[in-house]
Formats: C-alpha cells, sequence, structure tokens
C-alpha cells in the first residue's frame, strides 16, 4: 500500500531543519525574546502552553468533532471512528491511528479518541479486520489507516501528512511497533501493554513510547514491554513507562498518567513541540508510577 506523499527526516537531520529555521527567523527579525533572549514557536506548535492541569483534565484545549468509518468504505482495515479538533484557525494537524488488542472492538479503548484530538491530532481509532488479527496484520491495518485518513478521508484537509503516528493495546501495541518498523517515516509510536512474539527491535528508528502495567500478565512486562525497550536503539529515542500495580487492561478504563504521557510524547515528537519536552525529561513520578525510563535529553 502507498505510503504518505510527504515525509519529514528523522532525529538529527529533523533537528538541523530546525536550527536553519530559527536562524532564518532571527535573520528576519521575526524571533522576539519576552526576556531579551531570543526565542521562537516551533512551526507545529498546537494550542496554549501546556500544563500539568491541562494534561490531566478530562479534555484538552481543542473543541473535537467524530465521524464514523464504515468497513464497506475502506480497504486493508475493518473501519472506525476518526475524532478531530473543529477549529481551522492553527493550520493542520498531526494525526493517529490506534488499534484495540486481541478479541476487542475499537470501544474497549475509545476513550483515547477524544482525549488526544483535543490536544491537537486528529486520531483514527481503527476496528481490525477481525477480532483474531495478529500484530502483524495490525500493524499493516494502522498504516492502512493512516493511508486512508490521510488521502481519501473526508478531514484529510485537516492532516499534515508528513506528522504521523501509531498506537494500540496489546496486540494492537505489538502491532503498533511492527508498524513502525516497517515505515520509518512515522514520528511516534506508542505501545500499550504490547505483545508481540518478536522480542527484538533493533531496527527500530521512530520515537517510540512504551507503557506496560506491572502486574499484567497476559504480556508481562519482563518478557515484553521491557525487552521492547531494551533492544530500540537510544538514538531513535525512546522511553518506557510502567504503571504501579497495572494489570494488562489498563488502557481500557480512562488512566490520567497513560493519557498525560501519551499526549506529551505526540507532542513533543509529531508536533516537535519542545515546550512538552519538560513532561519527559525527567518524566513522571508519584504512586502511580512503578518506573520510568527516557533517552533524555530529547532536544
Amino acid at each position: 500500500m502507498s505510503s504518505p506523499t510527504t515525509t519529514r527526516p528523522r532525529s538529527l537531520p529533523a533537528r538541523a531543519a530546525r536550527l536553519a529555521l530559527a536562524a532564518t527567523l532571527l535573520a528576519t527579525g521575526v524571533l522576539v525574546g519576552t526576556t531579551g533572549a531570543a526565542q521562537a514557536a516551533g512551526p507545529y506548535e498546537r494550542g496554549p502552553a501546556p500544563t500539568t492541569a491541562i494534561l490531566e483534565a478530562s479534555r484538552g484545549p481543542f473543541a473535537t468533532a467524530s465521524q464514523s468509518v464504515s468497513s464497506l468504505s475502506v480497504t486493508g482495515f475493518g473501519g472506525g471512528v476518526i475524532y478531530y479538533p473543529t477549529s481551522t484557525s492553527e493550520g493542520t494537524f498531526g494525526a493517529i491511528a490506534i488499534s484495540p488488542g486481541y478479541t476487542a472492538a475499537w470501544s474497549s479503548i475509545s476513550w483515547l479518541g477524544p482525549r488526544i484530538a483535543s490536544h491537537g491530532f486528529v486520531v483514527i481509532g481503527i476496528e481490525t479486520n477481525t477480532r483474531l488479527d495478529q500484530p502483524d496484520s495490525r500493524g499493516r491495518q494502522l498504516l492502512a489507516a493512516l493511508d486512508y485518513l490521510t488521502q481519501r478521508s473526508s478531514v484529510r484537509s485537516r492532516i499534515d501528512s508528513s506528522r504521523l503516528a501509531v498506537a494500540g493495546h496489546s496486540m494492537g501495541g505489538g502491532g503498533t511497533l511492527e508498524a513502525a518498523s516497517s515505515r520509518p517515516s512515522l514520528q511516534a509510536a506508542v505501545p500499550l501493554a504490547p505483545w508481540n512474539t518478536d522480542k527484538s527491535w533493533s531496527e527500530l528508528r521512530v520515537p517510540t513510547l512504551i507503557i506496560g502495567g506491572e502486574s499484567d500478565t497476559v504480556a508481562p512486562v519482563a518478557t515484553h514491554s521491557v525487552p521492547f525497550y531494551n533492544s530500540i536503539p537510544s538514538s531513535a529515542e525512546k522511553a518506557y513507562l510502567e504503571l504501579n500495580g497495572a494489570s494488562h487492561f489498563f488502557p481500557q478504563t480512562v488512566n490520567t498518567p497513560t493519557a498525560r504521557q501519551m499526549v506529551a510524547w505526540l507532542k513533543r515528537f509529531v508536533d516537535d513541540d519542545t515546550r512538552y519536552e519538560q513532561f519527559l525529561c525527567p518524566g513522571p513520578s508519584g504512586s502511580q508510577i512503578e518506573e520510568y525510563r527516557n533517552t533524555c535529553p530529547s532536544s
């Protein structure tokens, strides 16, 4: 299936491009320092300056709408629901496709759709072709959903097709790793309690946040999330969040630490919004967090 029509360079080239942009803006007098130092907003920043309260609220700063996608109107995946910001005044948005887990429907994790969209993203929560699809199939379906979203959907004009990401729960999390491996032009990947028989992801180059549950007995972190994280090269930029006492099914109810870190990761790497670096480095702590690792600094 076809890839998005445009791509953005990864990691060091992307940073070099940002530095060049800043130099150009400085030379043309666009940069304005509030305390005398030259500062510039990134070109993809969307929404107000972030705070912990904004990230932990049930909705972000953008009003959203949604529309269903029939399986009869798409190929490569089973339809789903699109969530998108109603505002058109801030330019285009990054987009993310999210897959549910084994035997599950999108409704099992659907709270993530409007929550993430309300921070300035277009989200498609997919239904899989069958409830029994394995990670490699779910990975292909995530990419098919992104292609549909950017090329044929009714909201395609709202999306910057160079700023795309994937996420998923359980086998959908394993599919997230598969999709990121297959399409290195993706800007971010967020596997949630991921399950996959492949334990090594040394080829991954997409910034990846893995979130696992300490008490997961379906995809135990010791045999899934942790080896996945360890195998991803540090040069890809990666983080691992383990939730204290959480089971395999933590994404199936509203989970504030998951949403907070997921949004911060997507804003940082899909939108290149360094204002969110503060939530990634040094990262979250407290009674809900069992462990957090990150290849800081990202900037």
